[in-house]
């Protein structure tokens, strides 16, 4: 009986994800910070896995930096959805799959508003209409791409080279997951498992034969913020957030820290170089950071994709260590070449970082 009542219970925390025929919906930050890995999501997604995701070069922005950063006016951001929403329909699909989580938010909230005001959503078709002579059509299943890459995660999983194992051991690797608050906090039953049991990362990390650290701090914000971050007097607010997770999971020694959130990879990687500077302080052992990554990134590893074809050599904290540990063969003189072979250069050594252990 309690068995039946856990999963009852459970059942509220589910959604529907597509088997396929998925528009992609890229993100704009993400394309700049880590590059690699929504081309990786393409390639796992339609090489691997057989599926049909359409990338469709019209569309834009969602504009949430904009609308969050109260620049844009709810209006404007309507009609840019609807846009999305038009495209997705002339290209004929009807299942969104989309790569930031703020953009996921933002077509959340853009459909719940149009279902308890439809008003709005009148509004919004008449504005498309004049604007672009488009017609506006709703999605039948918005998912995040992480919600997609869970939904499959057995079957990449079967064909993994390089589980999340360490070499050297034999010990499952310890990965931190960090979900993004726009993903599980702003509609809480839009993700797999909620604000307080989302399951996404940690459902790929122990698929992939990985341990996920669970910490106190583990739902507490990375603390980007548009308004924190976009202000520099805030700034510091937002680095003493990551500085109190990154405390917190200290004493269990990750071996890695996995995102959904491009902001959220983007602030975990960054703010350890800037605690670094600013207090000489690291918190992955050896005078390491902790490597961060990205889900897609976590799995074109374990795939056996070439670390440098997925853009590990973006992050600031050094990823060979991770690879290292789960014994990925790689060639460390790529890392720093264009696609020609061409010597592009390396990065100042941070001084925050062990010398001795930096591969640069």
């Amino acid at each position: 009986m309690k068995h039946q009542a856990k999963s009852i219970i459970w059942s509220d925390y589910q959604k529907t994800i597509p088997a396929d025929g998925f528009y992609y919906l890229r993100s704009c930050i993400r394309q700049n910070f880590f590059p690699g890995s929504e081309r990786a999501f393409l390639q796992i997604m339609q090489n691997d896995l057989g599926k049909d995701v359409f990338d469709d070069p019209k569309h834009t922005t969602c504009t949430g930096i904009a609308y969050h950063s109260d620049l844009l006016p709810f209006e404007t951001l309507q009609t840019v959805v609807a846009r999305q929403f038009a495209l997705m329909s002339e290209a004929g699909y009807r299942n969104l799959a989309v790569s930031c989580v703020t953009s996921f938010g933002i077509y959340s909230e853009v459909l719940e508003t149009w279902k308890e005001f439809p008003d709005e959503m009148e509004k919004a078709r008449t504005y498309l209409r004049k604007a672009t002579g488009r017609e506006l059509a709703i999605p039948e299943n918005v998912a995040h791409c992480s919600d997609i890459f869970y939904h499959f995660r057995n079957e990449i999983a079967a064909r993994l080279q390089y589980p999340l194992i360490n070499g050297e051991t034999g010990q499952p690797l310890k990965i931190v997951e960090h979900i993004g608050c726009h993903y599980a906090k702003m509609f809480p039953g839009k993700g797999v498992g909620g604000a307080e049991f989302s399951c996404v990362l940690s459902g790929m990390i122990e698929a992939w034969g990985g341990e996920v650290v669970d910490y106190p701090e583990r739902r507490h914000c990375c603390g980007f913020g548009f308004r924190q971050y976009l202000i520099m007097a805030n700034r510091g607010y937002s680095v003493s957030n990551s500085k109190k997770k990154f405390e917190s999971m200290e004493p269990y020694r990750p071996d890695a820290i996995i995102c959904n959130c491009p902001g959220c990879t983007m602030f975990l990687d960054k703010w350890q170089y800037t605690i670094g500077e600013l207090e000489g302080k690291t918190y992955g052992g050896e005078g390491r950071g902790i490597p961060v990554l990205t889900y897609e990134e976590l799995a074109g590893l374990a795939l056996g994709y070439d670390p440098w074809d997925l853009g590990l050599q973006m992050h600031q904290v050094d990823c060979e260590p991770l690879l290292q540990k789960m014994g990925i063969k790689y060639n460390p003189g790529l890392k720093y070449r264009g696609l020609k072979g061409e010597d592009l250069g390396k990065p100042v050594i941070p001084n925050c970082f062990n010398r001795a252990v930096h591969s640069f």
